[in-house]
């Protein structure tokens, strides 16, 4: 059994990277789903930083504990605001993750208590008995 550098063991679908591409697909058709995408991002690039752009994992550490803080609506009316922001070429809007914790300069959080292989996936969909992925 392989490991994945996030430390997670391998699950029935492979490693974080296969479940974050399932996910990545299964979303496209599912708009409940989707609207999971933004904390999906999150989670899967500051558990493999190695995979990310540094420069937006402070602001996804912050996305989310905005998450846990005041709930996916308001992480999803947050996100949209830079989608918008982004649209019109203007630069990211920062004020909204303000509040919330900046990245530990000393390194990357490690030691997680679950990794993306520990998703339920019957039948290889995450959304097999209904939307039971939910952020409460």
């Amino acid at each position: 059994m392989q490991t994945c550098e996030c430390g997670a063991s391998e699950g029935s679908l492979g490693l974080c990277i296969d479940y974050y591409h399932a996910i990545l697909a299964e979303e496209q058709g599912d708009p409940e789903m989707y609207r999971l995408h933004a904390p999906v991002v999150c989670t899967y690039f500051l558990q493999h930083p190695d995979r990310a752009a540094s420069k937006y994992l402070d602001g996804q550490f912050r996305q989310l504990q905005l998450l846990l803080d005041r709930g996916l609506d308001a992480l999803l009316k947050v996100a949209s605001h830079q989608v918008a922001r982004n649209r019109a070429g203007s630069s990211y809007d920062l004020a909204p993750l303000a509040p919330y914790r900046p990245l530990p300069t000393s390194g990357h959080p490690t030691g997680f208590r679950s990794g993306f292989p520990d998703l339920p996936c019957p039948g290889g969909s995450f959304v097999a008995n209904g939307h039971a992925h939910t952020t409460d």
